[in-house]
């Protein structure tokens, strides 16, 4: 496994496990497999844990997560976990953030966290309507930020940062702004899909600026969707409403496909060898729900990085 720099957290392993999977949002598992990938993703060197309250029904990531660490404790596993504060504009912001903070805690069996994220998009405050999963600018400057701040001078987190997508002007301020966050959770894959994520219709693309720009204001950048929900894979292994934009992305995706078979790759791989390819990339978060997939995962982060010319190949697809 390699590892790489993680700004104040210092190094972090190039995949991450993600909770999405093992709390069942990427397809079913159950409570005995989704415990034993977390076994083998630590036993395979990996050193960052992705949480959030959202991954499963009652939390179910995050009290999988805990199960596991009081069996066998792992002290310098990092783990992130992420605070929801969509309506934002209403109630007690700071009291929503420690609340949610300490049932984190509670669940993981921890004193801190290593990361808290915010897990709803930035918009400007003058974005109409305002969509839902989003949390506006004044919100986030005036409330999130300085009890962010807070918290990780009491030491309850070691760091904290933002879902840098959907809005790039809102998170480009963000990540200019002072005090700025640690790092960011930015898409990272072949095709440039949004994995689900278009909540500002008409917004253009702009995951490679904001990643770049995290890079250029020392945000450590956490890759997500590499997968793009699923569109990059085999097969959608659940079921999608028909207007899912998950499900268009998957037929969009169909030249990556026939591109992977003819490297000799699954399209799931290909795909994590592409986002652990780029750089300034951190980490990659995993979405796997089970062994199998993290085994087809880790395989392809150890057969390295693709060549430039498979990189322009994949580029040529957009």
């Amino acid at each position: 496994m390699e590892y790489r720099e993680f700004g104040r957290l210092g190094r972090v392993s190039a995949l991450a496990l993600g909770g999405g999977g093992i709390g069942g949002v990427w397809g079913s598992t159950d409570r005995a497999e989704a415990a034993a990938t977390v076994h083998a993703a630590l036993d395979a060197g990996v050193t960052m844990l992705d949480l959030a309250p959202s991954y499963g029904e009652g939390a179910e990531a995050e009290r999988v997560v805990g199960d596991v660490l009081r069996e066998r404790p792992a002290p310098d596993v990092l783990i992130t976990s992420k605070v929801q504060l969509p309506g934002d504009q209403d109630g007690d912001v700071a009291g929503r953030i420690r609340g949610s903070l300490r049932d984190s805690l509670d669940r993981l069996g921890r004193g801190h966290l290593d990361l808290l994220l915010l897990h709803t998009h930035l918009r400007p405050d003058d974005a109409l309507p305002p969509k839902p999963w989003t949390t506006g600018w004044r919100t986030y400057r005036q409330q999130i930020v300085p009890e962010f701040e807070r918290l990780r001078d009491e030491g309850l987190i070691r760091a904290w940062g933002i879902t840098a997508v959907v809005h790039p002007d809102t998170v480009f301020a963000a990540m200019r702004d002072t005090p700025r966050p640690d790092a960011a959770q930015v898409i990272v894959n072949a095709m440039d899909l949004d994995g689900g994520n278009a909540a500002f219709h008409g917004t253009p693309p702009s995951n490679d600026r904001i990643r770049r720009e995290a890079n250029a204001d020392d945000v450590a950048v956490i890759g997500i969707r590499a997968v793009a929900a699923g569109a990059l894979t085999s097969g959608l292994d659940r079921a999608v409403p028909a207007d899912d934009p998950v499900g268009a992305d998957f037929v969009r995706a169909e030249p990556f496909r026939k591109l992977a078979a003819g490297l000799g790759e699954t399209p799931a791989a290909l795909a994590h060898r592409y986002a652990l390819s780029v750089l300034g990339v951190a980490t990659v978060v995993l979405g796997v729900k089970n062994r199998t997939e993290l085994a087809e995962c880790l395989a392809a982060e150890d057969r390295g990085p693709l060549t430039a010319e498979e990189m322009a190949a994949v580029a040529a697809l957009r």
